[in-house]
């Protein structure tokens, strides 16, 4: 639904008032009501606060930036993770997120992602397979664009891959990896890296300082391990525990069994790299579960949000570009 006169006038004297008092020709008003469509006149005036940082006399730059709203997807095995950012590069500013279980995908078009502004660039990684993808494919018919999902390759965004057959490398540990580097890069460092990715499952990556995939480690999540020690073993179905040193009842030594069997497997990895490469890597922890892991770690894990969403804002800038 277009804006009504009232909200574009608004729109028209924000941004009078933002570029300057430079004033908007008849052209550069009709090129913002053609190109800018929403329910909500304030997002777009947030888009031209963001996108004049430097005062300018032609919108026209401004205002079709507008037009390049970026929804990131992040479809794994228990949840779909979404966020909406101003653009499609690395920094843009957050606009809207959410998630939900895969049970609930049928209703993100009508819930979740009513009335948001049409995003017109749609990339996601999806590991619950193409039944899964599917379901989300109808939900994004609510606007016009259509979504690019990735598949891991040989090379991209700097990353060099070094998994024997790179296409059937899970798309989210890739694009992990890729926003795990660029984080990196971001801060003025070039060191190798230990990413873990912490959910349903487990998986810890190792990148070498120039970026290049050295290959993962792939194990179930805790609550996987605790499933399977109920179903194998008479007398485990006990209420989820504490983690200690020393545990003292069922409860506490199945979740403490977890946990550190997770940890080992992590900090062996460090141990591995350190090896290979010489040099303590740069450690970070993702994923759902990520935060109830990191306290359990002995070496210093950086805990860190939406990884896959910032390897998917640098994947579709590079792609954006090399248009």
């Amino acid at each position: 639904m277009r804006l009504g006169l009232k909200p574009w006038a608004d729109l028209e004297i924000f941004a009078f008032s933002a570029a300057k008092d430079a004033p908007l020709s008849p052209a550069q008003k009709a090129f913002i009501k053609t190109t800018c469509e929403s329910t909500d006149s304030k997002i777009y005036k947030k888009h031209i606060e963001f996108n004049l940082k430097e005062p300018i006399n032609d919108l026209s730059q401004a205002v079709d930036n507008l037009a390049m709203t970026f929804l990131a997807l992040d479809v794994g095995n228990t949840r779909l993770k979404w966020a909406l950012y101003e653009a499609p590069t690395p920094g843009a500013g957050l606009l809207a997120q959410g998630a939900v279980f895969l049970d609930n995908i049928e209703k993100l078009a009508d819930e979740e992602w009513q009335g948001l502004p049409s995003p017109s660039r749609i990339m996601g990684c999806v590991v619950a397979g193409d039944p899964v993808k599917g379901r989300v494919r109808d939900q994004l018919e609510l606007w016009d664009a259509q979504p690019s999902w990735v598949v891991a390759s040989a090379a991209e965004a700097g990353l060099s891959n070094g998994y024997d057959h790179p296409s059937r490398l899970g798309a989210d540990r890739w694009v992990a990896m890729i926003g795990a580097h660029h984080r990196l890069l971001a801060r003025g460092e070039r060191r190798p890296i230990v990413l873990a990715m912490v959910g349903t499952a487990v998986t810890v990556e190792a990148l070498d300082a120039n970026g290049r995939f050295l290959g993962g480690l792939i194990l179930p999540g805790h609550g996987i391990m605790l499933r399977a020690l109920e179903s194998g073993t008479a007398g485990l179905h006990v209420p989820t525990g504490e983690v200690t040193n020393f545990p003292s009842n069922t409860s506490d030594a199945l979740t403490s069994g977890g946990t550190f069997a997770i940890a080992g497997a992590i900090e062996r990895m460090v141990e591995n790299v350190v090896q290979h490469c010489g040099q303590m890597p740069a450690c970070m922890m993702t994923g759902g579960a990520g935060w109830k892991m990191a306290p359990s770690m002995q070496l210093p894990f950086e805990l860190v949000d939406n990884l896959i969403f910032d390897g998917l804002l640098e994947i579709a800038s590079r792609r954006l570009t090399a248009l």
